[in-house]
């Protein structure tokens, strides 16, 4: 290492000599890192004063002395990798103020502000819908607070969420965009004419040299999502297709389109569980997954509102949950010279437990948040009208999570509230509308009451300010938008359970085909004409043909009432007061087991009927026991169980009775369903194959003079018989002798003719023809001679 010594250089002293023989041995791998030796002269000098004459170690200390001296090799090992952090956010929704889990505006900034501090080479970024169906502090005011307080909080870029395009795209485009000191990014929407980017579709920014590249893109279900009114003239595309050509740009080499060394992808859209097994390569997350090329280092999902932290195929696929409840923290090492990533991890941090921060709140946030609520109680102070008791939305199996796929007395009544608004003859409400419950407590505004609603609570339920509109559909068009409930195959809710004014109700058979499942429709008690044509009130964004309900595209006459749903909401309570919620389910959920017969069901057949569909699933009252009547007959009676027994649908209250077809019924006939407790009824039509009642007997017959030899012939004719029945004819004597004659069957007048034999062994006197029908006979006397000799 250091093959020459200058003059007089030594490394170690022995026996008053000195001299070097000390050395270093290194592999050629490890010379390539040194970067020069040299000799430490610190021992040899002293052998005089610590020589072999004096004890080797110094009593008390960890210290020795030694002949030799340390030679000192420099190495120049590899340079430290840079360290990045993204702190990430989704599905904020204008949750600016500390709400419980929610962490609020603040403390979202105070963490990334750590963060910084922690690590200045952090990205802040987000995953989209950071505004829309926001809570009213925001919403009031167009969300100007949350696009200020997440300015001042330092988000840098964020995928376009389907929330952004809530007022439509013109809006996100001239308002939003222009506010936001953020870059919105959506790499798979387009405009139609000219087939260019709607929105940015990637971000780079440069962090000590490595280029961290961030690509965009929002739900395929975007045109479903928003009203289609609000997205004319743009294109939503493949996800994984439109990724991949923006990665392909950003690692093409060519500096003149902008190249990334990092990528990551922030989609707004997500797994349906919290379960990385639910996240199957024929999901709307595992396409995108499965599809996305390797380039792209990292996947930062959104939109179904789950905290998550996977790795799949060795590549983090994370989201961070919901309304600042939590923050994705990501970390990324890369190698200074080559610009290669190292290492990528991702973990999930509460910004708050048991309701308490775990970040210090931003001061400046903090100010804009309370400007912002000092707005908004005054515009949402006004009280509007009062409740006797909750209108919820309603609920999944665990009794919290929302489910848009149960019917709600929230749902009903608002649709209830549409339809008086816009003098349809019913109207419909999509459960993707109801943003919050209508609770009968009363909340910590100041001067609210118990059961008081004031306007911050009504715009809070329906924050999305659309326009209510009228539609003229055909009683098929209404069956096809209820069977649009069932949603299209792979959609991440299945089953959206349209709110109905109460004029509508219907039946169900949920295991049905799809297109398939409604039994029955009735508009005030009656059928529904499939080819007559009815006024339907809806929101726009429902009209539109919104969340899949393509059916009200088909409609005619579409008109704008000049209403909007909260005003409606408002107008209602100034005419009405006071709203109790209606117990009585709008649907009920109906399978009967077939007829043995195909002609249909016979008296004292045995019948099953499966319901379904019969209660609430918020803590409303329990439904009691359910009743199946035919006529003023009560069938068969059984308690309800209000339990939710699936997820997602609308199944909560089951209940099966099993019950006989009475005597004496025949034709056409309806079951009643009805259940006391809350007044919900539902009517089943069914055909019962019974025994006609023929009614009284009226046939006659004719047999000539009457008089007959015994193995003669003789010709029976009759009139006003059942038409096409079977008719039987006997030879009967004084004393209860019978002979059978044979059969005939009356044509469709009434009348038959037939000739048959006098038995031969028949003796001399009087007898009686008697022909024989269903609901009677008719007879004739005879008068029989002793048969001629042959």
């Amino acid at each position: 290492m250091e093959p020459t010594f200058a003059h007089g250089q030594y490394t170690y002293s022995f026996d008053g000599e000195l001299g070097s023989l000390d050395h270093v041995i290194a592999s050629p791998s490890a010379a390539k890192a040194i970067t020069g030796a040299g000799v430490w002269n610190i021992n040899s000098p002293e052998w005089s004063d610590r020589g072999y004459a004096f004890a080797a170690t110094e009593p008390g200390t960890p210290y020795r002395s030694s002949d030799h001296d340390p030679i000192v090799v420099g190495l120049k090992g590899a340079a430290d990798p840079i360290d990045i952090n993204i702190a990430t956010i989704n599905d904020f929704h204008g949750r600016i103020e500390a709400d419980g889990a929610a962490a609020g505006a603040a403390v979202v900034a105070g963490a990334v502000e750590q963060f910084r501090k922690q690590n200045p080479n952090t990205i802040f970024a987000a995953a989209g819908d950071l505004i829309g169906a926001s809570t009213f502090t925001s919403f009031i005011q167009q969300d100007n607070p949350t696009i200020d307080a997440l300015n001042a909080a330092g988000l840098e870029v964020s995928a376009a969420g389907n929330h952004e395009f809530d007022q439509g795209y013109a809006d996100l485009r001239d308002r939003v965009i222009p506010r936001a000191d953020w870059t919105y990014l959506s790499s798979n929407v387009f405009q139609t004419a000219d087939g260019t980017p709607a929105l940015t579709p990637a971000w780079v920014k440069d962090v000590q040299g490595v280029k961290v590249g961030f690509i965009g893109a929002v739900t395929e279900d975007l045109p479903t999502l928003v009203s289609p009114d609000g997205m004319k003239g743009l294109e939503v595309r493949d996800i994984a297709t439109s990724v991949n050509q923006v990665a392909a740009t950003l690692r093409d080499g060519d500096e003149s389109n902008g190249e990334a060394d990092v990528i990551i992808l922030l989609v707004h859209e997500g797994a349906t569980t919290t379960d990385v097994a639910s996240i199957t390569p024929e999901s709307r997350l595992g396409e995108i997954v499965n599809g996305v090329d390797k380039s792209v280092n990292a996947i930062v999902s959104a939109h179904t509102h789950l905290a998550y932290n996977h790795v799949i195929d060795g590549r983090p696929v994370v989201s961070a949950g919901q309304y600042g409840e939590n923050m994705g923290l990501m970390d990324l090492k890369v190698d200074p010279t080559t610009k290669k990533l190292l290492s990528i991890t991702n973990e999930i941090k509460p910004l708050t437990v048991n309701k308490v921060p775990q970040y210090p709140a931003d001061p400046a946030v903090q100010a804009i948040v309370d400007a912002a609520k000092i707005k908004a109680d005054e515009l949402g102070s006004v009280k509007l009208g009062d409740i006797t008791a909750d209108f919820n939305r309603a609920r999944q199996s665990d009794g919290k999570t929302e489910n848009r796929g149960g019917e709600s007395t929230l749902g009903n009544f608002v649709a209830d509230v549409q339809k008086w608004s816009t003098g349809a003859d019913f109207a419909f409400m999509n459960p993707g509308g109801l943003r919050a419950n209508l609770t009968y407590a009363a909340s910590t505004a100041a001067g609210d009451t118990d059961g008081s609603v004031s306007y911050r609570e009504a715009a809070t339920v329906q924050p999305f300010a659309n326009t209510l509109m009228t539609v003229k559909l055909t009683g098929a068009q209404v069956k096809q938008v209820l069977e649009q409930q069932w949603q299209p195959a792979g959609s991440a809710r299945p089953f959206l359970k349209l709110g109905v004014s109460k004029e509508l109700t219907y039946t169900y058979d949920p295991s049905a085909a799809a297109g398939s499942h409604i039994t029955g429709i009735r508009l005030n008690g009656t059928p529904i004409d499939p080819t007559a044509t009815y006024t339907v009130g809806a929101n726009a964004f429902l009209a539109a043909g919104g969340d899949a309900f393509t059916a009200f595209q088909q409609g005619t006459d579409k008109k704008d009432t000049g209403k909007v749903d909260l005003q409606s909401m408002v107008d209602w309570f100034a005419a009405n007061k006071t709203a109790s919620p209606d117990l009585a389910q709008r649907a009920v959920g109906a399978v009967l087991t077939a007829p043995a017969d195909a002609a249909g069901y016979k008296p004292g057949e045995s019948v099953t009927l499966t319901l379904s569909s019969l209660a609430f699933s918020a803590g409303e009252p329990a439904p009691g026991d359910v009743t199946v009547s035919l006529g003023d007959t009560a069938l068969a009676t059984s308690a309800v169980n209000p339990a939710v027994t699936v997820d997602a649908f609308d199944e909560a209250g089951t209940a099966t009775l099993t019950f006989t077809i009475p005597q004496g019924v025949n034709g056409a006939q309806a079951l009643h369903v009805a259940v006391a407790g809350t007044g919900t009824t539902a009517d089943l039509p069914i055909t019962v194959a019974g025994v006609v009642d023929p009614g009284p007997f009226t046939g006659k017959i004719s047999v000539g003079s009457g008089k007959v030899a015994a193995g003669d012939s003789l010709t029976v004719r009759g009139t006003e018989f059942l038409a096409n029945e079977s008719l039987t004819l006997e030879l009967r004597g004084k004393k209860g002798e019978t002979y059978d004659l044979g059969t005939a069957v009356v044509t469709s007048d009434g009348t038959f003719a037939v000739t048959v034999t006098i038995p031969r062994d028949a003796k001399a006197g009087k007898w009686t023809l008697a022909v024989v029908q269903s609901n009677g006979e008719a007879t004739a006397s005879l008068s029989l001679n002793k048969g001629r000799n042959r």
